[in-house]
């Protein structure tokens, strides 16, 4: 399920830089329509403003909302019912989250995350990953 959120995500971003202006319209009225079946059908939020790296990968469906100012690393997972948010509704800021990061199951994440770490818990805390731990 987290292959549509990506999809949708991909298309707004791809949709800013389509010209002319009349066409870009189009394409925004379509990708809005298709964000919200995608947040209804999957239950995943990722607005088109969120920055991702490489391989950033939504393991399942179900409660996962990314505010629209967080920003991730590369090799980024996350699993179901996951909250990134603000730290503070009146400071447009949401976490950065490095890279190497896993993000768990039910967890609600408002601090920055470093590199190579595993994030869980409400509010998460984070620990460094084993060299064992294997995400995949």
């Amino acid at each position: 399920m987290g292959f549509w959120a990506m999809v949708s995500y991909h298309f707004g971003r791809w949709r800013s830089g389509v010209r002319p202006a009349l066409l870009r319209k189009a394409f925004s009225l379509l990708f809005k329509v298709l964000y919200k079946l995608v947040q209804i059908v999957t239950g995943i939020e990722l607005p088109r403003e969120v920055q991702v790296g490489k391989n950033f990968v939504i393991d399942h469906h179900g409660e996962v909302i990314i505010s629209r100012y967080a920003q991730f690393g590369d090799n980024c997972r996350i699993r179901t019912g996951v909250v990134i948010g603000l730290t503070r509704v009146s400071m447009p800021y949401a976490p950065i989250i490095g890279n190497n990061v896993m993000i768990g199951v039910n967890t609600v994440v408002i601090r920055d995350a470093p590199n190579d770490c595993i994030a869980v818990g409400v509010p998460s805390q984070v620990r460094l990953r084993s060299k064992f731990a294997d995400s995949r």
